[in-house]
Formats: C-alpha cells, structure tokens, sequence
C-alpha cells in the first residue's frame, strides 16, 4: 500500500514539475497559433481582395489565397516550436523521410495536383466555357487542384480528375455554340421564299446570337427534298431550347405559307416486267 502511494506521489511529482517547466511554453505556443490562425484569415482575405484587381481566373486567385494563408500558418507554427524548444533540423528531416513515404503512396492524387497547376496556369479552359474532353463534355462550372466540375445540358455534374485531362485531345467550344437544324422542303417550292422565311424567323428569335451571322443555306438535295442548314450562334445554356424554337416555329410558318415539307418517298421499278402488266397486277 504504501509502495503505491510512494508511486502515485512520484508521479503525482512528475507531472507537477513537468507543468512547471513546459506549462509556459505550451500556453505560449498554443496562443501563438491561436494568434496565427487569426492572422493567416486576414492576409487570406486581404490577399483575396487584392487579388480581385487583377485579371486572373478563379482558381488561381483561390490557390494563392490558400498559399497566403498556409505561409503565416507555416511561420506561427516554426515560433511555436522554437518556444517549446524543439529542434527544427531533425524535425523537418524526419517530415522530408514522411513526406517521401506519403508521395509514394499517393501518386494518384499528386499527379491531379500536378495536373490542376497545369489547368490552372496555362488555361485551356476556364470557368463557363463549353468543353468535351475524354468521351464527356459540359460547360465548366469549377476548376480546383484535383478535378475539374462539368455541369451537362440536363443538370448532372461531369467530375473529370485533372490527370486524365492534361495530354488529352479536348475541344474547347467557348462561351457560344452553333446549333445545327436540317429542313426540308420539296422541289416544287419557291426556294428563295423558303430561305427567306427562314432567316426572319432566326432573327426573331430572342435566344439568337446577332454576332456571328446565322448560317442559313441550302445543304444539299436529298432524294425527296431540298434540306435546307439553319445554323445560329446561340449561348452555350441555349442550345437545346433554340433548336426545339426555330423547328416549331419553321414547321408553323411553312404550313402557314403552304411550303410543303415533303415526306421521304422512294420510287421501286421491278426490271423485266412491261408497265402495263406491273399495273394489272396491282389493281
């Protein structure tokens, strides 16, 4: 009994001369890192306005923003550990043998944040653009160190790993697309009527873009029609709304004018059978 209490007394002692000696100092660092954590909020908003004046995209304001704040982290925490008396030199050694050691575990992520620097500072896109790359495509709604966010036309989100990005083929459309309708209209038409409805019609339209020029022509002459290209710049959110548009409103104002949009016909001669007997036999 009395062997425990010597030993809860000697430990009891312990704690009590190790709170003497590094109670201060950790009191201090721990305020020193409070004190940091309030400074890197600052300079990271300070940064940010800074930064609002200057023509840069999102993610690089966000990214030097987050370095901003991760350097007065850095700088807090080297006082704090010099104010507890730690050894710097060892101590970063040992983070360089971890850090290897984590590197090598992680090679899948850090060729995304290799990759996000690579998006993020030579742009191939930027936010708001249309884009297709590796068998997806969507406008971009997000940009950061591991993926890239594509919003598709029916409101999902594409979340496309920045690796599989850079070195792929990607189509960037930009901020405007051309949407592509086909019409036909029968041979005996008045042609240039046809187009020139066609082209009051796209002005019309309030989704059409007035630069570029819509491209309105004669396509080609398909066996049952003359197929008429109507080809407007629209917005890239548009697109699919001005198609159904413009096919609604050509389809009513055709019919209107008595333009006849000619169904697909195919004429079949059976060889070696005279017309007269081809017509007995189908009476």
């Amino acid at each position: 009994m009395e062997q425990g209490l010597d030993t809860f007394s000697q430990v009891r002692g312990t704690l009590i001369d190790l709170a003497i000696r590094f109670g201060p100092k950790l009191v201090a660092a721990i305020a020193i890192m409070t004190v940091g954590v309030f400074v890197a909020g600052w300079v990271g908003r300070a940064a940010l306005r800074g930064l609002h004046r200057f023509d840069l995209e999102p993610p690089v304001r966000m990214l030097l923003t987050r370095v901003a704040r991760a350097l007065v982290l850095v700088l807090f925490a080297i006082m704090a550990l010099q104010n507890l008396g730690i050894e710097l030199l060892p101590l970063i050694a040992g983070l360089g043998v971890a850090g290897a050691g984590i590197a090598l575990a992680m090679q899948g992520v850090l060729s995304n944040v290799v990759a996000g620097l690579t998006i993020i500072f030579t742009k191939p896109y930027r936010v708001g653009e249309y884009v297709a790359v590796v068998g997806v495509e969507g406008q971009v709604d997000s940009i950061s160190l591991f993926s890239t966010v594509l919003r598709h036309a029916d409101r999902s989100r594409i979340v496309v790993p920045n690796r599989k990005v850079v070195g792929e083929i990607l189509h960037n459309y930009g901020r405007i697309r051309q949407a592509e309708i086909l019409v036909g209209v029968a041979y005996h038409a008045d042609l240039p009527a046809a187009l020139e409805r066609v082209r009051a019609l796209v002005a019309a339209n309030a989704r059409v873009l007035a630069e570029p020029k819509a491209v309105i022509q004669v396509s080609s002459l398909a066996d049952s029609a003359v197929q008429i290209a109507i080809r407007p710049w629209v917005e890239v959110g548009d697109l699919g709304a001005v198609v159904g548009e413009i096919n609604l409103a050509v389809l009513e104002e055709f019919r209107r004018r008595g333009i006849e949009i000619p169904y697909p016909q195919r004429e079949v001669r059976i060889l070696g059978v005279p017309p007269a007997a081809s017509l007995a036999s189908n009476p």
